[in-house]
Order: C-alpha cells, then sequence, then structure tokens
C-alpha cells in the first residue's frame, strides 16, 4: 500500500513514521516545502502523479493556548485551506481511502463529559482555540460529505484527545501543556529555581496520550479501515488536573521546589475527556501510562535540545 503522509516531521507524523509497523507500507512524506498544502496547483500536480491508496492527514499549523490567541486567523485560515485543497482534489481524482486527524477542541466547552463523537457542532466552542477548532470542524464535515455523497469512500476522522511526546514543540509559547512544562520546570531545576508557575488554579483537567500510542492506533485503524466509524475519538479514558500533570512532570525530572497559581492567565475549557465507547468496541487500548509517557518524552526534550540534565 502506498500511503501519503502529510505532516512527516511533525509530532504526530514522525511518531507514524517512527513505528514498529512502518516497515509494512510504502510511504511518501513531503515536506511542506516539497509539497505547500497551500498552493492546490501544487496539491492537484502532487496527487494526480501519485495517486496515494490512502492519505493521511497529519499537517497542520499547531499550538498551545498561547499561540492561538495571538494568532487566530493563521489557525484558521491556513488549517482550513491545507484541509480543503488536499481532502476535495483527493475525492475527485478518485482516491478511495483517506484518514483525517482531527482534534477534540472540536467539542463544544460546556458540554457534559466524556465528549462523543455526535456532539460536534452542537455547542459555542472554546474562545481560545476557536480558529483551530473550525477549521477541524470544516475537514471533519468535508469528508462526512464525500462519504455521504460517494458510500465507496473511506474518509473518516480520527479524533485524539490531547497529546505529547517525541518530535512536540517544547518551548512556553507555542507548544501544549506537558511540553511547555517539562521545559518549564526543567529549566527552574538547572537554574535552581524553587518556585514554578502554573496558570490558572490548576484544577482544570485534561486527558493527555502519548503521540507514540496514536501512532498505534493509526496503523491498527489502517488494517481495518472499512469497519472504522466516520468519526472516531482516539483517547485514554481518564483524565488528570493541570496539577496533576505538573507533579507528574516534577517527578520524572526531579524537580522539588513547589508551585504557585497565577489565576489571571487562562486556562481553556475546564474539563476535555473524550468518550472511547467506539473505539473500546473495536478493540483498542493505549499501552504508555502517564509516567512512561513523560518519560520518554523528557528523554526527547534532552535529546533534541541539548539541554544539562
Amino acid at each position: 500500500m502506498k500511503i501519503l503522509l502529510t505532516g512527516g516531521t511533525g509530532m504526530v507524523g514522525s511518531n507514524i513514521l517512527e513505528h514498529s509497523s512502518s516497515n509494512k507500507y510504502s510511504f511518501l512524506a513531503p515536506t511542506s516545502h516539497e509539497l505547500d498544502l497551500l498552493d492546490r496547483h501544487a496539491v492537484q500536480e502532487f496527487l494526480s502523479r501519485e495517486i496515494p491508496d490512502l492519505i493521511i492527514h497529519s499537517a497542520g499549523l499547531v499550538g498551545g493556548i498561547e499561540a492561538n490567541i495571538k494568532s487566530p486567523v493563521d489557525f484558521l485560515s491556513k488549517n482550513t485551506y491545507m484541509a480543503l485543497n488536499l481532502i476535495s482534489i483527493a475525492a475527485n481524482l478518485g482516491i478511495k481511502n483517506l484518514i483525517n486527524l482531527g482534534s477534540s477542541c472540536m467539542y463544544p466547552r460546556e458540554m457534559e463529559n466524556p465528549l462523543n463523537e455526535k456532539l460536534i457542532l452542537h455547542g459555542e466552542l472554546e474562545p481560545t482555540n476557536e480558529g483551530y477548532a473550525l477549521a477541524k470542524i470544516v475537514s471533519t464535515r468535508l469528508c462526512e460529505y464525500i462519504v455521504k455523497e460517494d458510500s465507496t469512500k473511506n474518509y473518516i476522522t480520527v479524533i485524539p484527545c490531547n497529546l505529547y511526546g517525541r518530535h512536540d514543540k517544547y518551548d512556553e509559547k507555542n507548544s501544549h501543556l506537558i511540553p511547555a512544562v517539562i521545559h518549564k520546570i526543567h529549566q527552574a531545576k538547572i537554574e535552581g529555581r524553587n518556585i514554578v508557575t502554573i496558570w490558572g488554579d490548576g484544577t482544570a483537567r485534561r486527558e493527555f496520550m502519548s503521540a507514540t500510542d496514536l501512532a498505534d492506533c493509526i496503523y491498527f485503524i489502517i488494517e481495518r479501515l472499512e469497519k472504522i466509524p466516520q468519526n472516531l475519538n482516539v483517547g485514554l479514558g481518564h483524565d488528570y488536573s493541570i496539577n496533576e500533570y505538573y507533579h507528574a512532570v516534577a517527578s520524572v525530572v526531579g524537580y522539588s521546589g513547589s508551585f504557585k497559581h497565577d489565576h489571571e492567565r487562562p486556562v481553556g475549557m475546564r474539563q476535555k475527556l473524550v468518550d472511547i465507547t467506539q473505539l473500546n468496541s473495536l478493540g483498542w487500548k493505549h499501552k504508555i501510562n502517564l509516567f512512561d509517557g513523560i518519560s520518554e518524552a523528557y528523554e526527547f526534550y534532552k535529546e533534541s535540545y541539548n539541554n544539562e540534565v
């Protein structure tokens, strides 16, 4: 099987390519310089030439709360255009199989948790990442419409919970919670600082899964693509508070200082836990626990950023 993987240098794409099952398939993983998904003509030319058996769309502009608040135009427009170009051209060319990577931020902010796949567009979105969420909703709906018009196509959306792990972004302004906390606590340790600041009161809850586990699930899905529901949550089935994540990272890093809370900083949704009933019925379950996942991410951080231990 020839697979086109977009975003092959990002966290999700890199973990897919590093997985032990990758050698079963022939991967095309062009960089953004080799295939600009914002250039519709370039996408048309590439797909017409290669005609992959399957497309995995994991490319996108991603970032944490601060980045989303600062650049909502880019998060909305760039992610939307990339998805519309790729998915619509693939459908027009008759490419049968496509896995679109969605996001749990597509779910309404005030809904009761856990969040099931039917809740998309059933309530107001979280304002701090609304642009990104809208772009992901557009790509998800487009896949639904394509299948509705042509039932022979398998254009599905996988909706992972929050992710972290190898190949993540590890800076406080552009990264998600866990990599930002790893960087923050590591720096506090090597600089000898005794206090680390947590945004908000730390009681908001999040579900974070290792990107290694998501890659494993993607291969599970590839092997039974015709049996996968249109939209599928992928997660752990449980969550932790922000405070618990800080303490877990501190334990891995070996930081013995204390924490204080900044109640003026944004925290996003109070809880974001996805319903994995459909996933459980398919028979897949995550393998990596929180301590091991953070340990793996921390080792990658130290190796990649040449940090002191």
